[in-house]
């Protein structure tokens, strides 16, 4: 008795007399006179900027500067302290904005109403020229003094930054917070857990995912609205950029050796945020994308492979 192979498919062998299929990609000519374009921009760009009188041995002569060191250190500061300001504020004004009261709800509508809608300059200026205002600043026993002994350009940086990210946060707190279901609330009330446990241990955690990518933006955005300050007088990079420019005779070199650190402060905080951010989507996807660092080690991999296959 002769066995049938049950699994056996239809033979992919074409009928005879057919010829196999070729298959043409498709070309996209679109691509090619784009990057054509792009090219010949960036060429002319550089050859702008080639034939202009711009010292550029002046930017490696000041790139490590002490100035300028100063300069990005108090820029990191300003931006630490003023994020933690934020973050600090946004967490509250969101809960406050989430609340059945509705005179705590309504002062966390009305702060962020105001601070979002004013310009971070204004509000710099306003905080820096209360002086002409109130000529003492009285505290009652805890603390009396000039307003303007007390208001130095460190702490107006910090007020007028610091509040007036603090009202952006808590709107990216806030829907964060919207995002996770309800029914994680309702169960850990039911497990006895309070209202404030319950913000810890289940809301916040999973908020995380959707708080984390807005804030890391935030961070950075913070990093550079930091050369604001140098209008109330509190000197950071910009302003240490701008001094050295006034009194090297070679301003916009200055300003480009600015920008370079900006950039790589920025790049570095963007490191930085797509690790976190990878860290808290753990539980929400059940692979990860590879890393850069994981493509190029799969990249160079296969080439290896196919270079010893060959």
């Amino acid at each position: 008795m002769t066995d049938i192979d049950k699994t056996a498919g239809p033979k992919d062998t074409p009928p005879a007399g057919a010829e196999a299929i070729k298959a043409i990609p498709v070309r996209h000519y679109g691509r090619y006179v784009t990057a054509v374009i792009a090219i010949a921009v960036l060429v002319a760009i550089i050859n702008a900027f080639a034939q202009g009188k711009i010292n550029w041995h002046a930017i490696p002569d000041y790139f490590f500067d002490d100035r300028i060191m100063t300069g990005v250190g108090k820029t990191l500061l300003l931006t630490v302290l003023s994020m933690l300001i934020g973050i600090v504020g946004g967490i509250i004004l969101a809960v406050m904005r989430l609340s059945k009261n509705p005179v705590t709800s309504a002062i966390a509508w009305f702060y962020i109403w105001f601070f979002r809608g004013t310009p971070v300059l204004v509000q710099l200026f306003l905080w820096f020229n209360l002086g002409l205002v109130f000529e003492y600043i009285n505290l009652m026993p805890v603390y009396k003094d000039y307003w303007s002994s007390f208001m130095t350009p460190l702490l107006t940086a910090l007020l007028g930054l610091g509040l007036n990210e603090a009202a952006y946060m808590a709107e990216i707190c806030r829907a964060g917070l919207l995002a996770v279901d309800e029914g994680q609330t309702e169960a850990a009330h039911a497990l006895g857990m309070s209202h404030g446990k319950t913000l810890r241990r289940v809301v916040i955690p999973q908020a995380m995912r959707v708080i984390v990518p807005p804030t890391g933006n935030e961070v950075i955005n913070m990093l550079k609205t930091t050369s604001l300050v140098a209008q109330v007088q509190f000197s950071e990079l910009f302003r240490y950029a701008q001094d050295i420019g006034q009194n090297s005779g070679a301003p916009v070199e200055m300003y480009f050796l600015a920008a370079a650190w900006y950039l790589i402060m920025t790049s570095v905080l963007s490191v930085g945020q797509y690790y976190l951010e990878r860290y808290y989507a753990r539980g929400s996807s059940r692979t990860l994308p590879p890393t850069p660092w994981q493509k190029v080690k799969k990249h160079l991999t296969t080439f290896s492979s196919r270079k010893v296959t060959a």
